[in-house]
């Protein structure tokens, strides 16, 4: 059914996201480029992108609410209905996942007595599953309020909201100190975070984000090893067997030492690794009938 024009701003607040609109304009050499930091603007002062926000946004700037709607609807920062103040995102993504993801996701669900997107009766948090937290190599990784925290179990992703709800203060992973969701939004409109030591406590990427980059410049690592190399022996040069983790695909296998390699038409010899077909002595079982 059609709905009816949505309620305006009370004049106090209108003036001050008027002022904050402007500044935000300003930045960009077209209006219609500062949508989406004013949707950030409008969803810190409600909490979420209201359909009043959305109407404020499209005559700002010169838009339709259709327009606004849809880039509103399409990215999951943005909210469309009442949120608590800490978003906590667990990633469900595939790594996470196996690493515990499901099973941190399903324990919050049960402990706060909420399914995905809702929020608890206090207000205070809001759960979901996110797709991916940007962060494989911290898996499995829960989010507040955009804030990592890294290698989480079911027990401490259970403390962590305890926290919240309690108003504990938390300390993330890395990143700044955690803030209200409206807070968030705002800083996300491109508006200061003004919070003493929070811009300094922002920090870089993680050391294990880095070990690439080590690796790159040449740099000495641990000499841990997390799979066998594709020659199938340690770094060290000793014998090696590999345990069935680190089993060799058949593009890695070697052939034995009494196999002797065909040769192509250039005469380049050709090592093929052996099979079942050329190793007898480990057939790989009856030949099957055709179609099976």
């Amino acid at each position: 059914m059609p709905q009816l024009p949505a309620t305006p701003y009370p004049a106090d607040v209108r003036a001050r996201l008027d002022a904050d609109a402007k500044e935000v304009i300003a930045r960009y050499p077209g209006t219609r480029s500062a949508l989406l930091p004013l949707l950030h603007l409008v969803q810190s002062e409600e909490g979420y992108v209201s359909r009043t926000g959305m109407a404020f946004c499209a005559e700002t700037l010169g838009l339709t609410t259709a327009e606004v709607t849809a880039v509103a609807t399409f990215y999951s920062m943005y909210r469309r209905k009442p949120s608590g103040d800490y978003q906590v995102g667990v990633c469900t993504n595939t790594l996470c996942a196996v690493m515990g993801g499901d099973a941190i996701f399903d324990t919050l669900k049960e402990h706060l007595g909420v399914g995905n997107n809702e929020t608890t009766e206090d207000g205070k948090v809001t759960l979901e599953h996110i797709e991916c937290n940007a962060a494989c190599d911290f898996a499995p990784v829960v989010m507040v309020n955009w804030e990592f925290f890294d290698n989480q179990t079911p027990e401490s992703a259970t403390q962590l909201v305890d926290d919240l709800i309690a108003g504990r203060t938390v300390e993330p992973t890395r990143g700044a100190p955690i803030c209200s969701y409206k807070e968030t939004a705002r800083i996300l409109a491109g508006f200061p975070d003004e919070r003493p030591g929070a811009v300094e406590a922002s920090g870089g990427a993680g050391p294990a984000s880095l070990v690439g980059l080590r690796l790159s410049k040449g740099e000495a690592l641990p000499k841990a090893r997390v799979v066998a190399p594709r020659d199938g022996r340690p770094k060290d040069g000793q014998p090696h067997d590999p345990s069935p983790s680190e089993h060799l695909s058949s593009h890695d296998s070697h052939p034995s030492p009494d196999h002797h390699p065909s040769t192509s038409p250039s005469g380049t010899p050709n090592v093929l690794p052996q099979t079942s077909a050329s190793d007898p002595e480990h057939p790989a079982g009856p030949t099957a009938e055709e179609g099976e």
